[in-house]
C-alpha cells in the first residue's frame, strides 16, 4: 500500500495510536475510574474530532483519485476510530 506514505493516510492511524497510548497510561497511572476528567480525556475529546477531519480530508483527496487503496486505507482508519469509541464505552 503505497498509499500510506501520504500524509493524509499515516496521520489518522498515528492519531488513534497517541490517543491509545495516553489511554493505556491513564488506566495504567490513575485507573479506569476516576472521579473527575484528566487530562487523556481532554486529549481525546480534541484528537478525536481532529482525526474525522483527517479521515474526511483524506476520503474526498483519494477515493476519486485511487478507489480500491483508499478503500482499503480508509477502512484501517475507520476501524480504529470505531475500535477506540468501543472501549471509550465499554470501559466507562
Amino acid at each position: 500500500m503505497s498509499l500510506l506514505r501520504h500524509p493524509t493516510a499515516f496521520l489518522p492511524i498515528l492519531v488513534s495510536l497517541v490517543i491509545v497510548a495516553f489511554g493505556i497510561q491513564e488506566a495504567v497511572t490513575v485507573g479506569l475510574r476516576q472521579p473527575d476528567e484528566g487530562t487523556a480525556a481532554h486529549l481525546f475529546q480534541i484528537l478525536i474530532p481532529l482525526e474525522l477531519v483527517l479521515i474526511a480530508i483524506f476520503a474526498f483527496t483519494w477515493l476519486p483519485r485511487s478507489p480500491r487503496a483508499a478503500l482499503a486505507v480508509l477502512a484501517l482508519q475507520v476501524g480504529l476510530v470505531v475500535a477506540i469509541l468501543a472501549g471509550v464505552v465499554f470501559l466507562t
